[in-house]
């Protein structure tokens, strides 16, 4: 194993507020009441009917928003003219619906939440701003397959990105953690599970790991397949220090074995994990309208021709009735009743247009009719992944602004 230098941009606590249980907490410098990016999250998924105004620039926009505000009730105004404003005619807010007033950091939108004020509207500023909506992660307890005794979803609704714990028998594997992974570990202390090992079903391109950190801190091993343990862009040897995890081999969580499936297509090393032949979990190969693409690394046609395979080798040994849980998502459309993402294989062989295929030649030639730019934080951030590069915790926020762009077949739905 390879041991990498320490990197600050996987250390980091989000701030806890407190107080908020009936919706806002009050800044007791402003006075000004103030909202949490999950009491908003709650609000919305709920449907109270919550105005969301947007003083970023709109190229800060373009890059990330609060997706589950419905269309009609998000509105993007700059700052400076929405303060030059003396009455609401013209903004499209409606000052009979509460209103979330969001910038970067919670900032400016105190001043501008104060300002909805005097203009007549129930306005809270975002506390944290857009930075904490980006680091907001929302547990959703899943039904647990027969050898696991607890299974919860994470969802990071500002990335649309997913990760996931697995308790049995008090042992619990992590898949999938962001930076900041308090939630994973306050749920396997609630549950009095103990952490055993952290994999990644591969090495992220839109979001900075917290795997190879987590489990460090923990002394547990971090698993990886060595495909992915290179700069996919030029060969270059990763730093980061890893459990090697092979095709059809498991790891041991309690009475659960977690059966590794290699599956490159999205990334070489791209592994998917199935449980009990009852929950697969996918990371970026497949999601649930898409497949994870292939052109991330100027290796298109190869990496194509993998995913073909791979895709093939799913359809042919894959129980249809394993649900599959993916790392990423791209609208609220792949969500299920109980807000969770997810779908059992066989209907998906029916509703997923790439699983649809059975020519090669065909595939191959859908896939390379979609190909777009991504963003260039994907290459940095696949760099710190393996240990290759270094961010404090402001670079790595700004590199990960913005949701994830890893699903073939254009940008994310909201």
């Amino acid at each position: 194993m390879r041991r990498p230098r320490r990197a600050s941009a996987t250390a980091g606590r989000g701030s806890r507020v407190g107080g908020t249980g009936g919706g806002r907490a009050v800044s007791s410098s402003s006075a000004i009441p103030e909202l949490t990016a999950a009491d908003l999250a709650s609000a919305l998924e709920s449907g109270v009917p919550m105005q969301v105004v947007d003083v970023r620039a709109p190229a800060r926009v373009a890059a990330g928003r609060i997706d589950p505000a419905p269309a009609g009730r998000f509105h993007n105004i700059i700052g400076s003219r929405l303060l030059a404003c003396d009455t609401l005619e013209g903004t499209g807010i409606d000052p009979g619906l509460p209103v979330a007033v969001v910038c970067g950091l919670g900032n400016d939108s105190q001043a501008l939440a104060r300002h909805l004020g005097r203009l007549g509207c129930d306005a809270r500023s975002l506390l944290g701003g857009m930075s904490a909506w980006m680091a907001l992660v929302l547990a959703r307890p899943l039904q647990a397959p027969p050898s696991l005794d607890r299974l919860v979803q994470f969802d990071r609704v500002g990335k649309g990105a997913l990760g996931y714990l697995l308790v049995s028998d008090g042992a619990a594997l992590v898949i999938d953690p962001p930076r900041r992974a308090e939630a994973y570990l306050d749920d396997a202390r609630t549950s009095g599970a103990r952490i055993v090992g952290v994999a990644d079903t591969h090495v992220h391109a839109d979001y900075i790991s917290g795997g190879p950190t987590l489990a460090r801190a923990l002394g547990v091993p971090y698993y990886l397949h060595p495909a992915d343990a290179v700069y996919p862009y030029d060969g270059t040897p990763g730093l980061v220090e890893y459990r090697p995890l092979e095709d059809g081999e498991s790891i041991r969580v309690g009475r659960a074995n977690v059966v590794a499936y290699h599956t490159p297509g999205h990334t070489e090393g791209s592994l998917s994990f199935l449980v009990d032949g009852a929950v697969v979990f996918t990371g970026d190969f497949v999601f649930v309208n898409s497949v994870g693409r292939p052109d991330l690394a100027g290796k298109t046609a190869e990496w194509t021709e993998q995913l073909w395979e791979s895709l093939a080798r799913a359809r042919r040994d894959w129980p249809r009735e394993a649900v599959v849980r993916p790392a990423h998502y791209a609208g609220n459309d792949e969500r299920r009743a109980d807000r969770s993402v997810g779908r059992p294989f066989g209907p998906m062989l029916d509703t997923n247009e790439a699983l649809r295929f059975t020519d090669r030649e065909v595939f191959c030639s859908w896939v390379l009719g979609r190909r777009a730019t991504f963003p260039d934080a994907y290459r940095r951030i696949k760099a710190v992944n393996i240990g290759l590069l270094h961010v404090d915790d402001q670079e790595a926020d700004e590199l990960e602004v913005g949701r994830n762009e890893c699903a073939l077949g254009g940008p994310p739905r909201v």
